[in-house]
């Protein structure tokens, strides 16, 4: 029985196409294979890579060395003989992690290769590639991956000059984050195959996959460092108050017939601005205050520094002049250039009923007597300014009378500025309210809690919030 031609050619068809699906069937089910095994490679290696991380990053002091381990992690991956990780700063690429002897940019004087992380780092720390400059700057101004073989090498083109390590090949990839550069990685010279003067389309895409497993891992550093930085930084905060509070007195003494007031506030975590009360004999006190140049930690220092000079030579000056003069030979010699300190001083003598005062630089003293304010400014310059040989100091002395006091402030009151008009508070108004509360006969607290709302009121600055500058006053009474 013949079978009719059309049949044949149906079951030939049928052939082919069975034939061709079965075909198609297996290639896909090779490419899944093959996709698969990538991605479990790629899930193995990034398991390899974040617990290299983790074991790496104990201590803020392995976040140096971590782009060194990343690198070696790199050069071992994609089997190159050397590897950099470069960051982007200010338009530079800097080398921050090398592994194996990674070519110079240019010639060192030495013709030793080094191939110690460390010692060749060392070689790289002085390399700077601008952004376009060779293939790294490339990679990096193009957003460019780039992967050259020998034929496709130019010296010209790798801003290497005379390297020491021969190039054979290369590859260079952009750390990307939120679309913008943060540096380059870059491998030289397969060492898959002996004398292989290219990498494989395999080994570029290991070293594509790890490049954004860097990227990211940088960027838990960064927020990592920034964290130790910031941690620091509360510890040295914590510190300075510390030694904040250590500068003022618990107490506010009553001398005889005086009574000594003080309140402070700053405008930073810490105060350049300060106050204290000592002793020079059964008979007399001195009164201090002061208003270190700048603000924060640094002012706080020259505070400090100021306090335990005066607390330890008090008692060996025989004058308020000598006690100055030494203090300014002290700031002068070891504080720094531009470091500096006013000071106003007052030695209460309960034995004779006499103030004597002195002035470095520090704003005036304002005396309120016979229900009038009178404005006294001696001369003298900051404390630490000048040499000792090119400053003078005068002081005076004035009997203390019943119902007399003195005002000493630091310039944080009288220069606050109004954000409506840009006006100074200005001492005019600082006299004003002394004068009232005097005339008034208010208590020393009434008076000081009057002022500072005065100065915040005119400021806008609510309870200090905001203030520009640091705020400390001195009120001292005849009771």
């Amino acid at each position: 029985m013949k079978i009719p031609i059309f049949l044949l050619l149906i079951g030939v068809g049928l052939n082919i196409f069975l034939i061709v699906g079965l075909a198609v069937t297996r290639t896909r089910l090779l490419i899944s294979r093959k996709r698969l095994r990538s991605a479990m490679h790629n899930s193995v290696e990034l398991s390899n890579f974040l617990a290299l991380f983790t074991q790496n990053m104990k201590s803020e002091a392995d976040m140096q060395n971590w782009m060194n381990v990343t690198a070696r992690y790199i050069m071992e991956l994609v089997e190159a003989q050397s590897v950099c990780v470069f960051t982007l700063e200010n338009n530079m690429l800097r080398p921050v992690g090398v592994s194996g002897p990674f070519p110079l940019f240019h010639k060192s004087s030495s013709d030793y290769v080094m191939t110690k992380p460390k010692y060749l780092l060392e070689q790289l720390k002085s390399e700077r590639i601008e952004v376009g400059q060779g293939i790294v700057g490339e990679a990096a101004k193009f957003k460019r991956e780039i992967m050259l073989g020998s034929k496709d090498l130019d010296r010209s083109r790798l801003y290497v000059t005379d390297p020491l390590v021969p190039i054979e090949c290369l590859m260079a990839l952009p750390l990307i984050s939120n679309g913008e550069v943060t540096g380059v990685i870059c491998a030289v010279n397969n060492m898959q195959e002996e004398g292989q003067k290219y990498f494989s389309s395999e080994q570029f895409g290991r070293f594509r996959f790890i490049a954004g497993q860097v990227e990211i891992a940088r960027r838990i550093i960064d927020a990592y460092s920034k964290l130790s930085r910031q941690q620091r930084l509360n510890q040295e905060l914590e510190f300075a108050r510390n030694l904040q509070r250590s500068l003022l007195p618990d107490t506010m003494p009553v001398w005889g017939q005086f009574s000594v007031h003080a309140y402070t506030r700053a405008s930073k975590e810490v105060s350049g601005d300060f106050y204290d009360f000592v002793q020079v004999d059964e008979d007399r006190l001195l009164v201090v205050i002061g208003d270190a140049c700048g603000k924060g930690i640094p002012a706080c220092m020259i505070t400090a520094m100021t306090r335990s000079f005066i607390r330890a030579n008090v008692d060996r000056c025989p004058s308020l002049m000598k006690l100055m003069l030494e203090l300014n030979t002290n700031l002068n010699r070891d504080a720094g250039a531009g470091r500096y300190i006013t000071l106003g001083c007052c030695v209460l003598n309960r034995r004779d009923s006499t103030l004597e005062y002195v002035r470095g630089g520090h704003t005036e003293l304002l005396v309120y007597i016979r229900e009038h304010i009178r404005t006294i400014y001696p001369d003298g310059a900051g404390i630490g300014l000048l040499p000792s040989e090119a400053v003078e100091f005068d002081t005076l002395c004035i009997e203390f009378t019943p119902e007399m006091s003195v005002l000493m402030f630091t310039d944080g009151i009288n220069e606050a500025v109004s954000p409506r008009t840009g006006e100074y508070f200005g001492v005019p108004r600082l006299k004003e309210l002394y004068l009232a509360s005097s005339l008034a006969k208010e208590d020393p607290e009434t008076f000081i809690r009057k002022t500072f709302n005065a100065v915040d009121d005119f400021a806008k600055t609510p309870g200090g919030e905001g203030q520009e500058d640091d705020q400390t006053i001195v009120l001292i009474n005849h009771i």
